[in-house]
């Protein structure tokens, strides 16, 4: 036998019993949660041409994707987003609809060491596109989504960042560095690397009141106090609208109710080259990735062939689940209420009965095994079952409770009451 047979690749996992059960109910929450938005679900295909993630604003790292050939040669991918395939879609498919759109997805997107998915190279994504608007309050419904997203899977001490990529590429218009410059001051901010950004500035010619702000820039997070902090400074008109723009979302979202989870961070800057806007990021105590990310994406459709303004958000279930486990949050495991056991002569009845009892919505195990019935309740004992019903005949049962050992004798049509 190989070696190799018994082992998972590198960066993917088996995911058993309690976890799947622990997910796929999340994902279901998550799926209810968007449908009552007004949200309806697509899903795309988990093969993708290179070209989709390789345009000038969908630009992904391609060393971080999963290439290989379809049977004429041409590059293919394990999709690395979601977000920019109902971009394809939305440009192509529904172009004729009307718009805005708002559209839902939980599947599974692959990157090589990607931090989405903690170090994991296969994850669960589900999120929601606003596309067709751009206002305050299409980027307030995202966010508001996303937070309901975090407190229907049962997490509560969580903190979404909001930032503005425009107040940044305001600063950035005013020092007239080179785009590589500005991509590697947009690295230093993001990181929060204060030396390094400090040494890169003073090789640049920058006036020292533009290069106090942008190495201070790492340093405005918190409350919306920030705002004001920064609006005292000497700024353009267009870093002034950035920050007029995170000032209408925070009033927004304090109407939802959701101010107490919500922070400003002018500091955070993301290497998405399709971000134009409201950015935002997700955390949570346990887990030491974002748990969620969104933002604003303008351009993204033309680069489909249509103008469109899009706005949206993906969280992680995989790093959800962590920061439940994590977090000691109690959650649900797929329970067998009860265990069906009977003889030649009742075979029949308990199938019958069996079926009554599901369409109650009990958990039912049929037994396989023709056990007797004491090894019927030893196996309801490591299974941790609640109960043994034994089928005497037709019409009568024994009920056998496996944690205080009683054992009752009813008539089926009275278990069918209970």
């Amino acid at each position: 036998m190989s070696k190799w047979k018994i082992y998972t690749a590198d960066g993917v996992q088996d995911i058993l019993f309690e976890d799947c059960y622990l997910k796929r109910g999340l994902e279901q929450k998550f799926r209810s949660l968007f449908r009552s938005c007004g949200f309806r679900e697509v899903e795309s295909p988990t093969i993708e041409f290179f070209d989709v993630f390789a345009s000038d604003e969908a630009a992904m790292p391609q060393e971080n994707m999963f290439k290989f050939f379809d049977q004429q040669g041409r590059i293919l991918v394990l999709r690395p987003d979601i977000t920019i395939p109902i971009a394809r879609i939305s440009a192509t498919k529904y172009r004729e609809a009307r718009y805005p759109l708002r559209v839902s997805y939980v599947g599974n997107v692959f990157r090589y060491d990607d931090y989405g998915g903690g170090k994991q190279n296969e994850f669960t994504q589900a999120g929601i596109e606003v596309l067709g608007i751009n206002t305050p309050e299409s980027d307030a419904e995202v966010i508001a989504v996303a937070i309901k997203a975090l407190k229907a899977a049962g997490l509560e001490s969580f903190q979404v960042d909001i930032g503005q990529v425009e107040f940044f590429n305001g600063l950035m218009e005013e020092t007239g560095l080179a785009e590589e410059d500005v991509t590697e001051v947009r690295k230093l901010i993001d990181r929060k690397d204060y030396v390094g950004l400090e040494e890169f500035l003073k090789r640049c010619e920058i006036g020292e009141d533009l290069k106090e702000l942008i190495s201070d820039l790492p340093g405005y997070f918190g409350s919306a106090d920030v705002i004001e902090r920064v609006e005292s400074k000497p700024l353009s008109r267009r870093s002034r609208q950035a920050l007029e723009n995170i000032r209408q979302v925070l009033k927004i979202l304090e109407d939802y109710g959701f101010g107490k989870y919500v922070s400003v961070d002018l500091g955070m800057l993301r290497e998405l080259s399709y971000d134009t806007g409201i950015i935002f990021r997700g955390f949570t105590y346990g887990v030491g990735f974002p748990i969620l990310t969104g933002g604003r994406y303008d351009r993204l459709l033309g680069e489909f062939g249509m103008d469109c303004p899009a706005t949206g958000f993906s969280l992680g279930v995989n790093m959800i689940m962590k920061a439940l486990q994590r977090q000691k949050i109690e959650a649900e495991s797929p329970e067998v209420d009860s265990f069906i056991c009977y003889g030649d002569a009742g075979r029949r009845t308990a199938f019958e009965l069996c079926e009554e009892l599901r369409k109650q919505g009990i958990v039912v195990e049929m037994d396989i095994a023709n056990s007797s019935i004491d090894e019927a309740k030893s196996y309801a004992l490591d299974r941790n079952i609640g109960g043994v019903i034994s089928i005497i005949d037709e019409d009568t049962v024994e009920i056998h409770y496996i944690q205080s050992g009683e054992v009752a004798s009813v008539k089926i049509s009275e278990l069918l009451k209970r």
